[in-house]
């Protein structure tokens, strides 16, 4: 398959929020983070509306709508309430993930195998808006199957896994998991994007593989903001992406 040269970034801001949120205060706004981030070259900016609103509020994305120059990707669990606001708001995107209220972060993909059917009558519904649903699914052909038959054009492959790995040989299979099923998505007729735990360390590898489309990045990120603000931060991570997604095949 012929190289694709371009990969985009979408850009999770959530953290912008959780700071906000350990205070209850007004600051830091994530809308003043969409700026920095799509000045740095992010194309595209996601949020995850979390069932406790643990950060990302629905103000918040009303507020960002208003004021992106690129799109907007809703994460949400696949619950009717999520899917109402959804058809309401009618983002670019929504992204659907597990969640549970207990966990840190998202644990896991999809288990769309289990739930196909109710998982099709949310694409479904959100297609009907013109919103394009990718369903966030660990690297399992399985998975990627039951993806197609609900008809998501898009696919969110988790690298958690390959991110968190403890020695280089987890982080090799784990890697060899992500290209297999970044192929087979692909040949499904399926585009493809990545995302979770990626940082400034793990990315390249990532980045390299011809069929990813987009990755969508944030922890990573805002933490290295943190120490080199939010548009050095964002623009440094697309070089790394791009640099790696030029080398000869």
């Amino acid at each position: 398959m012929k190289q694709n040269k371009n990969i985009l970034l979408g850009v999770n801001i959530d953290h912008v929020a959780t700071l906000r949120q350990a205070r209850l205060t007004r600051y830091p706004d994530p809308v003043e983070a969409v700026f920095a981030a799509e000045r740095g070259g992010a194309d595209g900016i996601t949020v995850h509306l979390r069932e406790d609103r643990r950060h990302i509020q629905e103000r918040d994305i009303e507020l960002i709508q208003h004021v992106l120059l690129t799109r907007l990707n809703l994460e949400m669990a696949v619950t009717d309430t999520m899917v109402e606001y959804a058809e309401k708001i009618r983002p670019t995107f929504c992204c659907f993930v597990p969640e549970k209220r207990q966990e840190l972060t998202t644990e896991g993909g999809l288990n769309v195998v289990a739930d196909e059917a109710h998982i099709r009558d949310a694409c479904a519904r959100l297609q009907q808006s013109d919103v394009q649903v990718s369903l966030f699914i660990d690297p399992d052909f399985a998975q990627i199957e039951a993806a197609v038959r609900c008809k998501a054009p898009y696919v969110e492959i988790h690298t958690g896994r390959y991110a968190d790995a403890k020695t280089p040989r987890e982080a090799q299979q784990e890697l060899k998991r992500i290209q297999e099923a970044a192929s087979f998505a692909n040949e499904a007729g399926l585009i493809v994007n990545g995302g979770h735990g990626l940082n400034y360390q793990n990315v390249g590898a990532i980045a390299e593989i011809p069929e990813m489309h987009e990755l969508n990045i944030g922890h990573g990120i805002i933490s290295h903001a943190i120490f080199m603000g939010l548009y050095e931060a964002v623009r440094e991570m697309k070089r790394i992406m791009m640099v790696r997604r030029e080398r000869p095949c």
